[in-house]
């Protein structure tokens, strides 16, 4: 099993960037592909990017493509988002997940997941 923890969300205006932290539990997190996604009230969960076990391989939303980037740190236990030209449209509260496919982009094939970070972009 492996616990996750999301920080680093906030408010930020409309071209700004954050950087958003998963840390996780467990001593087996580098046997898990991981992934971010968000999701606003009343709509499903939005894949927004994956890595796989390594962080060889990164998997993105063409809706963040060229301005979010995914990385992780095995040795620290944890995976990055840092999101640049940030849009309203970003706004959303977002989780990581941890699963065994790495780049799916399907919420339901993740088995871990945080409690969640609120993002929020102003224009």
């Amino acid at each position: 099993q492996v616990q996750l923890v999301e920080s680093g969300g906030g408010l930020v205006q409309a071209g700004g960037s954050l950087r958003l932290s998963c840390a996780a539990s467990g001593r087996t997190f580098s046997s898990y592909a991981m992934g971010w996604f968000r999701q606003v009230p009343g709509k499903e969960r939005e894949f927004v990017a994956a890595v796989s076990w390594s962080g060889g391989s990164t998997y993105y939303a063409d809706s963040v493509k060229g301005r979010f980037t995914i990385s992780r740190d095995n040795a620290k236990n944890a995976v990055y988002l840092k999101m640049n030209s940030l849009k309203p449209e970003d706004t959303a509260v977002y989780y990581c997940a941890a699963g065994a496919l790495p780049g799916s982009r399907w919420y339901l094939e993740y088995d871990y997941w945080g409690q969640g970070t609120q993002v929020t972009v102003s224009s």
